[in-house]
This record gives structure tokens, sequence and C-alpha cells, in this order.
């Protein structure tokens, strides 16, 4: 969130930008990223805009009916209010004519997780004689980045949805055993109930799937059509959940052969294995050595790894998705040169997934999911001890 303290640093990266102010905006929570920042809740019926000068305090346009969002803004801190279009209008070019500033915009839709303006709003703002820059990079060092309490927490819920991933498998090899195998959405509430029991929230999920569900890489259990998980299946468990009160999401996969597995099954689980330990190893050498790396370059590494061994055209997905102190799914730098065109730099301080996947419908899914954080000279990688081998229960 903008704060007095955080101001200062802001600024210094405004200026090593070349950049005259950050210009944030709002209207319904199309933005995000403006939301959190500004440490907005709730939807907001009127835009709003503020600007982030290089020099001197911060100014917020806020509408004269909506004052309760601005609730956190510092007193000192100028707040100008506006009724009208045309009052608006003039406000936003008051702030930034013949101005250089950034915002939340990517060229051609680039990095859509990135391009949260509307087009006419841009409009605007270059109609009042503003020169427009992506705010990608600000993005990357001050929205996505995680400080050490959140880092350390991430950790802790790394471990624990690790034992969880573990358990709910060791659990359904159990059940086929007794003769009672479960049904997906009975060990989606079993990961649910350790969860709370661990002190852990998550948004949705999580995904349980078996064998022919899990060719479907958002597939979600269900008890109206419920599936069993049986002898022979390959199970995949997705789970993801974060400590209550500001924790930072962990997110991983696993992988199960419920009986001995076909040479098929083997061999696709470990091309997507490979796949994520070359990703790995690409990121963990150019950090050390102190090279810049872009999340496209870790996509590339682990796409060439499931093309040789032929399932290039079913590996359907980015290789892996920002999570940055907010969002599970945030708005930092991906792993990704495939749906987007993410050139942004893994600067020290983001976390991402890494979780490449073999998908064929109607047979089966693999994936394998891990968490990275880059540090200042190394890659952490999170849980401790990532999945080598398929498990067969």
């Amino acid at each position: 969130m903008l704060t007095p303290e955080m101001l200062p640093r802001l600024q210094r990266l405004l200026a090593d930008a070349d950049l005259d102010g950050w210009l944030l905006y709002d209207f319904r929570g199309t933005n995000a990223i403006a939301q959190g920042l500004l440490g907005f809740e709730g939807m907001l019926t009127r835009r709003i805009f503020a600007l982030i000068p290089r020099e001197g305090l911060p100014i917020g346009i806020a509408h004269a009916i909506e004052p309760n969002p601005w609730a956190s803004w510092p007193q000192v801190w100028p707040l100008r209010t506006y009724s009208g279009w045309r009052a608006l209008e003039a406000e936003v070019a008051s702030l930034v004519a013949g101005k250089r500033i950034a915002m939340e915009y990517s060229a051609g839709d680039a990095i859509p997780y990135l391009d949260r303006v509307p087009a006419g709003v841009l409009e605007m703002v270059r109609a009042a004689g503003a020169t427009v820059v992506s705010s990608g990079d600000l993005v990357s060092q001050v929205y996505a980045t995680w400080t050490p309490a959140q880092r350390a927490s991430h950790e802790r819920a790394a471990e624990v949805i690790a034992a969880v991933a573990r358990d709910t498998i060791a659990h359904a090899g159990a059940m086929i055993a007794a003769g009672t195998p479960a049904a997906e959405h009975e060990l989606q509430q079993r990961i649910l109930e350790a969860f709370a029991r661990a002190g852990l929230e998550t948004e949705h999920g999580p995904d349980v799937a078996a064998s022919e569900n899990a060719a479907n890489p958002h597939y979600v259990p269900s008890s109206a059509a419920p599936r069993l998980v049986v002898r022979g299946d390959v199970l995949l468990v997705d789970l993801w959940a974060r400590e209550t009160r500001g924790g930072v999401y962990a997110d991983q996969t696993w992988m199960a052969s419920m009986g001995a597995p076909s040479d098929k099954v083997v061999h696709v689980w470990e091309a997507v294995r490979d796949a994520r330990d070359a990703a790995l190893t690409l990121l963990r050498d150019r950090i050390a050595a102190g090279r810049p790396v872009r999340g496209g370059e870790a996509d590339d590494a682990a796409r060439t790894v499931i093309t040789t061994r032929g399932y290039g055209p079913q590996f359907w997905h980015r290789t892996g998705h920002s999570i940055d102190s907010r969002e599970l799914h945030g708005s930092g730098p991906q792993i990704d040169n495939l749906e987007s065109r993410d050139d942004r730099l893994l600067i020290p301080g983001v976390g991402f997934s890494i979780e490449p996947g073999v998908y064929i419908p109607g047979e089966l899914g693999v994936r394998s999911e891990v968490n990275a954080f880059v540090g200042e000279d190394a890659l952490l990688i999170t849980p401790i001890t990532p999945q080598r081998d398929l498990f067969v229960v």
C-alpha cells in the first residue's frame, strides 16, 4: 500500500526510469493494482485517479459522493474532488499535461495481467498532453515483491500444503485397498478440512482429478457428478492456500499412480518433471551468476524439453504465473512466452510458480508444480523437497 514511508523509494524508482509520475486509475474494480496500492476495499462506483509524482506529494482525484474509499489517504496529501466529466478531465489534464507518466497499460495487450486501464482512459490522458508508458517495471518492483515476513509466511504454508498433498494421496490409496474408494470431491473436502486445522485459507478449489479429468487443467470435482478414484487411475492433486491475515499463497501440484503405472504414464511424468527442472536450472544458474533473466526464457526451457519428448502440442498453458504479495495469480512477471509476451525481468523479491503439464484428452493429464522466489543471489524453491518420482500407491 502507498504510504508516506514508501513514497521516497517509489520516487527514486520514478527518477531512475526518467518518469514524471505514476498515474493510478480505477473504476468498478477494473484495476486491482491501483486498488491495492491505494488500500481501497470494495467496488468504486465512480472513476478515481491518483498521481504519484517524481517530486512532491501524491495528488488524488475523488468523486464528491464517494469519499469513503479515501479514508487511509494521508491528510497532508492533496485530494481534489469532482462531480462532472468536464471537471474530471480538467483535473486530470492539470496533473499530466506535458509529462511522461506510467499507467497499467501493455502495448498490444502483450501482458494481460498488467493491461488494466481502458483504451478510452488512455485516450483521455494522452489528449491532455501526456506521454503514457507501461508501469510494468514499477509493478514488479513495488506491487509484486514480497517482504521478508511474507516470504516466511509462504515458506510455512508451502510445507503444510506439501504434507497435506502427500496425506491425500496416501488416503486415496488406503481407501482403494479397503475396498471403499473415495470420490474426487471427498478428497477435495479432506484437503479443505486440513487447511482449516492448519490455519490456512484458499479462495477456491483445490483440484483433485483422476485420469481423464486431469486432462482438463481447470477441472473442478463435484458431488453432483462424483468420480471415484480407483486402482489404475493417475491422480492429480493441485492445491493452493495461504496463512490467514495477509499471508502469501503457496501453490503446488502432485502426481500419483493408483497401482503400477504404464510405461506411457512414466514417460509423460518424466517429461513434465524434467521440463520443470530445466526451467529451474536456467533460473538458478542465471541468478547465481548475477545475469538478467526473464520469465519467457524459463518458459522456453521447459517447453523445449516437452517438445523434444514428443508432447509439445499437449502443453497448452504457460509454464508459470506470478504470485504477488496479494494474489495467487499476480501482476508481477509471468513465466510465459506462449500465452503472453512478458519481457519483464525477474528481479529480487518476486515469486512465481513453475508448473509445466501435458494433457491428453480422454486419457490423462500430468502436471508438476513448485514455487520459486528470486533472492539477491539465489533462487529459493518451495516446497523444500519437490516431488522427484511419481508416487506409486
